[in-house]
Order: C-alpha cells, then structure tokens, then sequence
C-alpha cells in the first residue's frame, strides 16, 4: 500500500514562475541567447551575476553590428563599439532582458490563467512549460519554459491569439556557475569616448501628471510610470505614461507637432504593426498621440480613443 504515496504534489505554475523569479534574482549563468522579434533572428551572448544583493545582466552581440548592452537596476547602457557611442536609459518598471514575471500573480487572476501544460527539454534541459493564457482579447498568450534543476527561464514565446508565435527568445546552451564568470563583469562600458545620450533619469514636470488623460483601460491595466523628457534628439518635451497589466505594457506617448517639423516620413494616423508590437496615432489638436505595445491592435485602439487632453486649446 506504500506505493501510491511515493508521489508528491507537483509545484502549481504559479509556484513556478516564483520560483523562476527568485532564481533569476540569485543566480550567476550565461549562456547564448537566440532572440525572434519583428521576424528577425539575432544571436547574442547573455550574463547574468549577483554581487552585493544587486544583480547586473549584459548581452553581447555575435553579429554586426557589434555591441553590448548593459542592465544595471533600472539603467541600461548601451555600446557601439565601432562608434563607441554609449546610449543611456532608464526603465525602472523592467527587470529583465530574458522575461519579466510580476512579483504579486495572485493579482492577475482576473486577467490570466495559469497551468503547467507539460515538460520538453530546452537546450538538452528538462523543463517546465508554463502556460500563461488571458482571459479576454486584450492581450497575448505567453508561454514559458523553466528548468526543473536550476529553475531559470529557458524559452519565453508570445503568441497572438489564434496561436502564432510574435516573438520569441531561447538559450541554446546555459551555464549556471557557482563564482561570477570573468567576461560577465563590466569593462567596456566604464569609460565611453563620446558622451552618454540620455544620461539622466527620466524626469517629471512639476505639475507631476502628463497633459493628458487616460479615459478607458483594459480590465487589469494601470499606469504605472510617468515622464515629460525630449525625445527623437529634439528638445521638444514629449509626455510618457506607461500602463501595464503585470504582463503586457503600453506606452502612451503626446508630442507637440510643429509646423516646421524636421522629422522624417512620419507616420500617418490609423493602427500599424511589427510582429507583436501594435501601435496606433491620433491627432489631437496641435499635439499627435502615439499608443504602442506588445498588446493586441484592438487593445491600442481602445486605449487611443479614450486619450483626452487635459487642457483643450480653446
């Protein structure tokens, strides 16, 4: 009669992605990464190493153009090498190059499902595929593969609704140290030869709220961030809120148009796409309001009709 109990509870997928998240966290590994976005395949070499309670991420590029792009907190570098230009910027409500797993899944349960559909091996690794599934049209289904030994993401792919894989990234080999590879430290990014571009954090006007409003969201959506910084190397303000249902984000954007503008072959008004990314432009009054993310066109749709100005022009 002892056989039958030898079987233990298996780990629910919320437990999982939890478990994916701390290891992410603690972890020292670096592997090569093969990224699929807007139908493009690009190869890179990844690191990941904790030191002082913070971790740091850096990809190197295989191929041109060559470059290395830096995760520090929520500062990213990134590095030109045949330019040496040095690019900075700041995502403080991004945590990962790999995937990005909220904390708190318990509050996306009116949002997603969660299941474990089954294991496959990722880079000769047996894992866990996590199926992260919505509950309504605004957003896209997710799947992630999880080591069952180290518990670090192996493959992460989103796919629209019918299916069809958008995007995907996966290692095609992983190596999880116990001390911190050489090559994983930052060097070439200590001393540029040409100045930093955005090298401050993005910050907020004094009113502290963007010049618009957001009237309507998703179910599960929020704002989360917001910025009035230059953009497009002009010094024009542009207004930047973020929303974000823990998974999906959509960024906002309201610039003033100019009558004299420089910049090249704008995009009309109406809904574009690239591969996962959605995006849809309206005028409003003198300003263009741009809405994009890694959401469903109906979704920035939605979003983009409910955008208001604060102060319309009279």
């Amino acid at each position: 009669m002892g056989t039958a109990t030898a079987v233990e509870n298996p780990l629910t997928a919320k437990q999982i992605l939890q478990k994916m998240t701390k290891a992410m966290e603690l972890s020292d590994y670096q592997g090569t990464v093969v990224f699929l976005k807007n139908d493009k395949l690009e190869a890179m070499k990844y690191f990941h190493t904790k030191a002082k309670d913070k971790g740091q991420e850096r990809l190197v590029s295989l191929n041109s153009p060559p470059r290395e792009i830096v995760r520090n907190s929520d500062e990213i570098k990134c590095l030109y090498k045949l330019t040496r230009q040095v690019i900075v910027e700041h995502r403080p409500y991004e945590h990962s190059f790999i995937v990005d797993v909220p904390k708190n899944l318990d509050a996306l349960d009116t949002s997603y499902d969660f299941e474990v559909i089954g294991e496959e091996d990722v880079a000769m690794m047996p894992s866990f595929v996590v199926n992260i599934k919505p509950k309504d049209d605004f957003r896209y289904i997710r799947k992630i593969w999880i080591a069952k030994e180290h518990f670090l993401p192996m493959k992460a792919a989103v796919y629209d609704l019918s299916g069809i894989v958008l995007e995907q990234v996966v290692f095609t080999e992983m190596q999880v140290n116990n001390k911190p590879a050489d090559q994983a430290t930052e060097t070439t990014l200590a001393e540029p030869t040409t100045p930093s571009n955005d090298g401050t954090p993005a910050s907020s006007d004094s009113s502290n709220q963007a010049a618009f409003e957001v009237t309507a969201l998703p179910p599960g959506f929020k704002q989360i961030f917001f910025s009035r910084k230059p953009l497009h190397q002009s010094d024009q303000p542009v207004d930047h809120v973020l929303l974000s249902d823990g998974f999906a984000s959509v960024s906002v954007y309201l610039e003033t148009k100019k009558a004299d503008s420089t910049r090249d072959s704008p995009l009309p008004e109406g809904i574009h796409s690239v591969g996962a990314i959605n995006s849809m432009i309206r005028i409003l009054a003198d300003s263009q309001l741009t809405v994009l993310g890694e959401v469903p066109a109906s979704t920035v749709k939605f979003i983009a009709e409910g955008v208001k100005l604060r102060h319309p022009a009279p």
